[in-house]
């Protein structure tokens, strides 16, 4: 009785964790072809609620953001953030509107430029831009859980009880995250949409309190402008040094590339269609420009407040308005209980700023590794991610001992590089329309953001080691975990047209006899001089009859794609099965399963052996969808049907 109940439990743990994956374990059968029923789409959130997912980690950035551009532009910091939001309100807005058009499933540009290049080296490409996304994200959840702790550590009230305790505590935010999402995705929204109404409101009361300080001391105003004088003469100069130090303001452009990776959560029309999504493209483009516009003016109306009235020295490092001016300006116009609100509110918001980093992760990996064979079935299932994925954190918070500084090198990195190819991808989606000014406006953004990109990595080179070391375990742990589902049946469904259901009904009435052919002149002879040697190899009596089969590798880096098989006679007496797929033994034996399943007869299929070393085969097989044919198609037969009685025969001569 306790095995029973421990094995309920088992199974109970495993279709929670599991939930929502459609392909829960390696399909023992191919699936049979049918006529396509058209999928719900999902019903989705309304616009703004997404909008309060990805806007924890954009709106979040008002915690640290204008202390990074005091520091970086001095009194400068007001005019430098004004060219920020030019950036983004004439550069990176656009560019993510447009990259909703083009990629309405949430893959965002990695998608469009994926189009671009085939093969393995397509892969490889995505690979790469999956190891600096995964940077993004990951470092998201990590550095927003270390400024959450640093902002506890440092509040006033709490230093001398958690001054040594804040990689224990960034530990414990990151395991709450994890937690959130190991609920549920709906409760993260529903989080999100609560910190974020109350973060914006207790940032508008701080912003207008500063702006009453600004007018009722205009000597404040009067001491910036002349500072302003002094030191950079006139208009012009202050400009140029503002864009000198644009670079190292780019964690403000963060949050775009979340805004259209969570973008299948969008509500859209009731006529929306997965191939036509009208009304969540629509949205989101709300979303973005929203987001945009908001976040806009609390970054020009902070950065002025905070230059004007808070002292240089306090940015600096050891000083109370570190990485936390606007909590400086809490504590010190409104008091500490309203400093202390403010406070628990910036803390919540950027712990919860990973909530639309994981959203991403978990949008964007299932879609793209699965889908080559490099994760496993389950990493299509929400629950098993979220665990990776919180593990992962964990071990960079440990790497990087929670500090912030340490991380925003590799933050700034992962943003700026998924940016760029964001408006190259859309630079070429518009050469490609024919639009001409859109094509030199996006053009004109690539250029601005590779230079901040450029800059910024010849300042701080960290985050380009931190992005190569996330794209190498990336690409290593794809490649084995390709190589060890080396040989699943991976073709999702067989469809056979008329003339290939004949054959196959017409020799069915008999012993189903196929012969693996590699199509060379496909002349007769080419034909006759196979069958006769099969004959001979095998000592089959002349009166057994045949059909061929030839497979075309279109592309070998796919690794699951539905099989379509066409039926031709040739030079009047011979029969051949004409199949395309991304590998030979994985079409063989998917059509001998199709074929069993479909006239409960056991067919029988013949091949010569293949010259040649057998690990070059192998890696033939692997890296190209050829090589040892028969022994490989053997072993997908056997994966696939454990029952040994109701597998299709092998004959090798």
């Amino acid at each position: 009785m306790a095995t029973l109940d421990h094995d309920a439990r088992t199974s109970r743990l495993r279709a929670w964790m599991l939930e929502g994956l459609s392909d829960m374990g390696k399909g023992r059968q191919v699936p049979q072809a049918a006529e396509p029923v058209p999928e719900p789409v999902h019903k989705g959130q309304r616009w703004w609620r997404v909008m309060c997912l990805t806007g924890v980690d954009y709106f979040s950035t008002l915690g640290y953001q204008p202390g990074i551009a005091a520091l970086a532009a001095g009194l400068l910091s007001p005019i430098a953030t004004i060219v920020l939001v030019i950036v983004t309100l004439a550069g990176a807005l656009p560019v993510y509107r447009r990259v909703a058009e083009e990629s309405p499933r949430g893959e965002g540009s990695i998608a469009m430029l994926e189009r671009l290049l085939t093969f393995w080296k397509g892969k490889l490409f995505v690979l790469t831009l999956l190891g600096f996304a995964a940077t993004d994200f990951l470092i998201t959840i990590t550095l927003s859980a270390a400024d959450a702790s640093t902002h506890l550590v440092e509040n006033p009230h709490l230093t001398s009880v958690l001054h040594d305790k804040q990689m224990v505590i960034t530990l414990i935010l990151v395991a709450l995250l994890g937690a959130v999402f190991l609920k549920g995705f709906l409760e993260a929204i529903g989080v999100a949409v609560v910190l974020v109404g109350i973060y914006l409101v207790l940032n508008a009361v701080v912003v207008v309190v500063g702006f009453w300080h600004v007018m009722t001391e205009p000597h404040v105003v009067t001491d910036w402008t002349t500072g302003l004088t002094a030191e950079h003469g006139n208009v012009f100069a202050m400009i140029g040094v503002s864009l000198l130090v644009f670079p190292k303001l780019a964690l403000g452009l963060s949050g775009f590339e979340t805004g259209v990776a969570v973008m299948p959560h969008v509500e859209g029309d009731p006529e929306d269609t997965e191939e036509k999504p009208a009304g969540r493209i629509r949205g989101t483009k709300k979303l973005l420009t929203t987001a945009a516009v908001i976040m806009s003016v609390y970054l020009i109306a902070t950065s002025f407040i905070t230059t004007l009235l808070i002292p240089e020295k306090e940015f600096e490092s050891g000083g109370q308005a570190n990485g936390r001016a606007l909590a400086y300006l809490a504590h010190e116009y409104l008091g500490g209980a309203f400093g202390t609100v403010y406070d628990v509110s910036t803390i919540a918001i950027l712990w919860f700023a990973g909530a639309s980093a994981m959203a991403g992760l978990l949008n964007l990996m299932p879609r793209y590794l699965p889908r080559y064979g490099m994760a496993p079935h389950w990493a299509r299932a929400v629950r098993p991610m979220v665990i990776v994925f919180t593990l992962v954190a964990f071990l960079v918070t440990w790497i990087f001992d929670a500090d912030v500084d340490a991380q925003g090198g590799a933050y700034a990195t992962g943003v700026l590089v998924l940016m760029s190819s964001a408006a190259i991808a859309v630079t070429i989606a518009a050469r490609r329309a024919g639009q001409r000014n859109w094509t030199i406006g996006f053009a004109i953004v690539s250029a601005v953001l590779l230079y901040v990109t450029v800059v910024n990595v010849i300042e701080r080179p960290d985050g380009v080691k931190i992005g190569a070391c996330f794209i190498a375990g990336i690409i290593l742990v794809s490649l084995l975990s390709r190589l060890a589902r080396a040989f699943e049946l991976r073709v999702t469904s067989v469809t056979l047209d008329d003339m290939s259901e004949r054959f196959i009904r017409d020799i069915a009435s008999r012993r189903i006899r196929f012969i693996a052919n590699e199509p060379d002149k496909r002349d007769k002879t080419e034909y006759r001089e196979k069958i006769e040697q099969i004959r001979a190899d095998n000592d089959l009596p002349a009166q057994e009859d045949f059909v061929f089969v030839e497979v075309t590798v279109l592309d070998p880096s796919e690794f699951e794609a539905g099989l379509n098989v066409r039926g031709e006679v040739l030079h009047g007496r011979y029969r051949v099965l004409t199949l395309e797929s991304s590998s030979i033994p994985n079409a063989l034996a998917a059509l001998l399963l199709h074929v069993r399943d479909t006239t409960g007869c056991t067919p029988h299929i013949y091949f010569e052996w293949t010259e040649g070393n057998p690990f070059a085969n192998f890696l033939r097989f692997f890296l190209f969808g050829q090589g040892e044919v028969a022994p490989v198609t053997r072993e997908v037969l056997r994966e696939a049907e454990p029952n040994r009685s109701r597998r299709p025969r092998i004959h090798v001569g």
